[in-house]
C-alpha cells in the first residue's frame, strides 16, 4: 500500500499549486482522504479532508476559502488545489487515509491514528 504525493514546488505569494496524491496497492474508495502539512520546526497540522464519496469535506480555518480538496475514485487520487498562497503555507505536505471514511474524524487524528501516510511533497511560497 502506497500513497504518493506530488505537485509541490516553489511559487510566489498569491500564486497557486495543485497537489496530487495517488494511491496504489489497494482501493481507497471507502476511505476518507486528507492532507496535513508540517513546517520546519513545527508540529504536523491538519489541512483538509474529504469523505470516500467526495460529498463531504472538512478544512482547517487557516485554509478555508483558499484551498479545495477533491478526489477521483476511478483514479484512486486525491487533489489539493491551493490558491492565494502565503509564505506561511510553506511546509512539507503529506496525504493521509483513514478507514472510517469520515473527513471530520481524520482531521482530529494524530500521526499514530492515521491508517496510511504518504511521503511529503515540499511547498515553498516566497514573499
Amino acid at each position: 500500500v502506497q500513497l504518493q504525493a506530488s505537485g509541490g514546488g516553489l511559487v510566489q505569494a498569491g500564486g497557486s499549486l495543485r497537489l496530487s496524491c495517488a494511491a496504489s496497492g489497494r482501493t481507497f474508495s471507502t476511505y476518507a482522504m486528507g492532507w496535513f502539512r508540517q513546517a520546519q520546526g513545527k508540529e504536523r497540522e491538519f489541512i483538509a479532508a474529504i469523505s470516500w464519496s467526495g460529498a463531504s469535506t472538512y478544512y482547517a480555518d487557516s485554509v478555508k476559502g483558499r484551498f479545495t480538496i477533491s478526489k477521483d475514485n476511478a483514479k484512486n487520487t486525491v487533489y489539493l488545489q491551493m490558491n492565494s498562497l502565503k509564505p506561511e503555507d510553506t511546509a512539507a505536505y503529506y496525504c493521509a487515509a483513514d478507514r472510517s471514511g469520515s473527513p471530520v474524524r481524520l482531521g482530529t487524528l494524530d500521526y499514530y491514528g492515521i491508517d496510511y501516510w504518504g511521503k511529503g511533497t515540499q511547498v515553498t511560497v516566497s514573499s
